[in-house]
């Protein structure tokens, strides 16, 4: 017998159809609780490599992604504060237009403290804005971000278009050679815009 039929051998012995097993209670499991939620988001963000901006009262969306992007000349957004943007993902034909977008900009419905991530759910056409952009902008309210994911996960609440997706920082990878890349994937750099 091969030591992987040896060891299911012993699980299949172990197991039995009459014994059953209850669910845990998890009504009352809490996840982590931070005495600044917003202060540990931003730290949180920026230790997975995303940047992150503060607008105080009366500051301007769009001069804050020029100056995060001086460089970019193809802004994607539909959010109607964005008045920058120069392709629409709900207008386009198809999700290949937007390749060649330098900055994509996106509203983010939940920040998470504990790890830095965004629930980020679709509320446009083509959700590749999200992912095929050079650089992401996330627009997050400051009283939209959560300890934790279990508080995150209780909020969550799906769109017509049934889909949604956390993230945290830009894309990344470190699969070959151990080298880390960024924008493997996705976007090279993501900058989370907090409003009030």
């Amino acid at each position: 017998m091969s030591t992987r039929d040896d060891i299911l051998s012993r699980y299949r012995r172990g197991i039995s159809a009459d014994r059953q097993y209850e669910m845990p209670d998890l009504d009352g499991l809490k996840g982590v609780e931070y005495p600044d939620a917003v202060g540990q988001f931003i730290s949180m963000s920026e230790a997975v490599g995303s940047k992150v901006v503060a607008l105080g009262s009366g500051e301007d969306v769009n001069e804050a992604i020029r100056k995060a992007y001086p460089d970019a000349r193809v802004f994607a957004s539909n959010l109607p504060e964005v008045t920058i943007a120069t392709l629409n993902p709900d207008t386009v034909a198809e999700a290949q237009e937007l390749n060649g977008t330098d900055v994509g900009i996106v509203r983010g419905e939940i920040g998470v403290a504990e790890n830095g991530c965004v629930w980020i759910p679709q509320t446009m056409k083509e959700r590749a804005v999200c992912f095929i952009s050079e650089y992401l902008v996330i627009l997050l309210s400051k009283k939209n971000i959560v300890n934790n994911m279990h508080e995150a996960y209780a909020r969550i609440r799906f769109t017509d278009y049934g889909y949604g997706c956390f993230i945290s920082g830009p894309s990344k990878t470190a699969d070959i050679a151990q080298a880390l890349v960024m924008g493997a994937q996705a976007a090279r750099g993501v900058t989370v815009v907090l409003t009030d």
